[in-house]
């Protein structure tokens, strides 16, 4: 009997929802696989309009411990001359503005086709203007993270700090905070020095320790804008800041 072949999720590049009628699909996009994540049932019986606000609700609430980890896109596909992805980013819009505002926003498109099932998702991820949403919405996504970064580094404040050597963000995240000190809030690295990372088992290690312990990590393609300007800066960075 032969082993089974392994493979490799790859990083986490963005989330798909597939709304349809009845039902919500979560999906974790890898840069190398699609992970279906949960699955949201609308409860509409009466076809009301308090139904369909809790199912937008319950779709939210399994939004929260994705995008905690540091995930910032979102595309929302939906069956062709449909408006479940209008109407549930009407709905994000007016009253999750949180989703879409300020320093931690996330950046959401639409794409017209069904999600539901991996064979679906594994369709919608071959026709090209899927894969071109996707580089749209994480380079957006990127160009806010390399915002934020950049306000970190013209600040003289000691309450925001950005680590750049692999010793330094290593100490800060695995030394317990303490209230006097910045708090490590967000790990960036690219692509490539992923890939490349002598120690490769240490990296993996500190950036589940930096999962486990809240910290946000994003993952930026080096041939970007943004994963351009992090590559000068070592390829790695830690952003801290006091809370």
């Amino acid at each position: 009997m032969k082993p089974k072949k392994s493979y490799k999720r790859g990083y986490p590049v963005a989330i798909l929802i597939g709304v349809e009628a009845n039902q919500a699909a979560l999906w974790r996009i890898y840069s190398n696989v699609a992970k279906h994540e949960k699955t949201i049932p609308l409860n509409d019986a009466e076809n009301s309009p308090k139904a369909q606000y809790n199912f937008y609700e319950a779709t939210i609430n399994a939004l929260r411990p994705i995008l905690k980890e540091g995930v910032k896109s979102i595309i929302i596909a939906s069956p062709a001359k449909s408006n479940h992805a209008k109407n549930f980013l009407n709905h994000i819009q007016t009253h999750h503005t949180w989703l879409t505002q300020g320093p931690n926003k996330t950046v959401i498109s639409e794409i017209t086709g069904s999600a539901r099932t991996q064979p679906e998702v594994a369709a919608l991820a071959k026709n090209p203007l899927f894969r071109q949403t996707i580089n749209e919405t994480t380079a957006q996504e990127s160009e806010n993270i390399i915002e934020t970064l950049e306000k970190r580094l013209s600040t003289s404040s000691q309450d925001t700090l950005v680590l750049y050597e692999f010793t330094e963000i290593e100490t800060a995240i695995l030394t317990p905070w303490k209230p006097s000190k910045p708090k490590p809030e967000i790990l960036l690295l690219t692509d490539v020095y992923l890939a490349n990372a002598r120690a490769k088992n240490r990296l993996n290690r500190l950036m589940q320790i930096a999962a486990n312990r809240n910290i946000q990590t994003r993952i930026l393609n080096a041939e970007s804008p943004a994963g351009k300007r992090l590559a000068q800066l070592g390829g790695i960075t830690l952003l801290t800041k006091a809370t």
